[in-house]
């Protein structure tokens, strides 16, 4: 339940980085801080919510953070057509 909710929190995370990288030219500045940005954040969910560094929690973790990169960049693109 607690890898549930964590992995929710991190794909909450991304979503706004996933909007702003969806706007950003692929590999600039601003798209590469998009992607990057949220890693300490998500490490100091990890280390503050005590579900450690267990090698199961990784796909889960990472599978969350880029769902929430896509999902947001999905937004960020359909706002973006809408224009």
């Amino acid at each position: 339940m607690k890898l549930a909710a964590i992995s929710t929190i991190v794909l909450l995370l991304n979503l706004p980085f996933g909007y702003w990288r969806a706007g950003a030219r692929k590999f600039s500045l601003r798209w590469f801080l998009a992607v990057h940005v949220p890693v300490p954040l998500v490490i100091a969910i990890r280390l503050v919510s005590g579900i450690g560094w267990h090698i199961v929690t990784f796909p889960l973790i990472i599978g969350a953070y880029v769902a929430g990169q896509f999902l947001g960049g999905l937004l960020g693109r359909a706002r973006a057509d809408k224009k």
